[in-house]
């Protein structure tokens, strides 16, 4: 079931056309992760759901029904520009905005109670934010967009200005939030988070989803029938003993085993592949080469780009 949906979503400004006829699911409890090259509508499609605009045209769906304007207080949202009250207190300002969330003063405090000591922050409650680092106040942002507890969370470029450290403690608290029962919006240029958090993505260039599904669908898609094979030592050349249609597209060796990725023609399998080789070589091990999300990107963007803009 989607917690969230977006029907034929667009958004014009001026001359620019930043969102043309946008579509998402997003399943309740999973994260989903929202990508693109920068301009490409991603932001504005954000402050289309938090309702910090509105869209032209298209539908927008929330819990099984269209998106109220009370809604926002199910939804948690952490800008990619962060922004506190520099000379207030930290534990001043977290109260301020867990009540603007609809808190009570006795809940709020309670729950970043809880929150401070889980962190370990206690000491930064009488500190004012300015003293804090950049890092820091994120921190403190992050805190603040869960404490009510929402059902749609959005993290925009969650992870920016953190140290490897604080990185892996907030990714931890994502997957628990997720598994909770939360379901989050995650947009960022890092493919390697992408690869490791989200369960679907959509990917949007040029104020149009370009690609949407699920990280496993996406990647058997984009897959090319290429296998790293390890090998004994082998003194001919590895192409003269393989099937002209096979290519071997690159060749390495450590101290023990020599290794070569090999691209197979689309009705060729890996067996094919070892009865080739076999005669000639000992295989230690043979593995299919699934596309990381970083290379689908970029492949699914640059033919997006080679192709010609429509007006409409």
């Amino acid at each position: 079931m989607d917690l969230f949906s977006a029907h034929a979503v667009s958004k014009q400004y001026a001359n620019h056309k930043a969102l043309d006829k946008v579509s998402i699911n997003v399943p309740e409890s999973s994260i989903f992760g929202l990508l693109g090259p920068n301009g490409a509508g991603k932001t504005t499609l954000i402050r289309i759901i938090n309702q910090i605009i509105a869209p032209d045209e298209g539908e927008l769906i929330f819990m099984g029904r269209q998106l109220q304007p009370n809604d926002t207080a199910y939804i948690g949202y952490l800008p990619e520009e962060r922004g506190l009250y520099k000379k207030m207190s930290v534990g001043e300002q977290a109260m301020y905005l867990a009540q603007l969330k609809g808190l009570t003063n006795h809940e709020a405090h309670k729950r970043l109670k809880y929150w401070f000591e889980k962190f370990e922050i206690n000491t930064w409650w009488n500190r004012k934010v300015e003293e804090l680092s950049k890092g820091m106040q994120q921190k403190i942002q992050f805190l603040v967009t869960i404490i009510h507890e929402p059902k749609l969370l959005i993290f925009d470029e969650p992870f920016s200005g953190f140290d490897p450290i604080n990185t892996n403690l907030l990714k931890e608290e994502i997957i628990g939030l997720k598994e909770k029962g939360a379901t989050i919006i995650f947009s960022t240029h890092n493919m390697a988070s992408v690869e490791e958090l989200c369960d679907d993505i959509a990917l949007i260039d040029r104020s149009k989803v370009i690609l949407s599904g699920t990280m496993r669908n996406i990647k058997q898609t984009y897959k090319t029938n290429t296998f790293e094979v390890s090998y004994n030592t082998f003194e001919g050349e590895l192409q003269g003993i393989l099937p002209s249609a096979f290519l071997v597209l690159a060749q390495s060796h450590d101290a023990d085993h020599r290794h070569a990725h090999i691209k197979l023609p689309a009705d060729a399998t890996p067996n094919d592949l070892i009865r080739a080789m076999l005669d000639y070589v000992t295989i230690y091990s043979i593995n299919e080469l699934i596309p990381h999300m970083n290379d689908i990107f970029i492949q699914a963007v640059t033919q997006q780009t080679s192709q010609p803009v429509t007006q409409s």
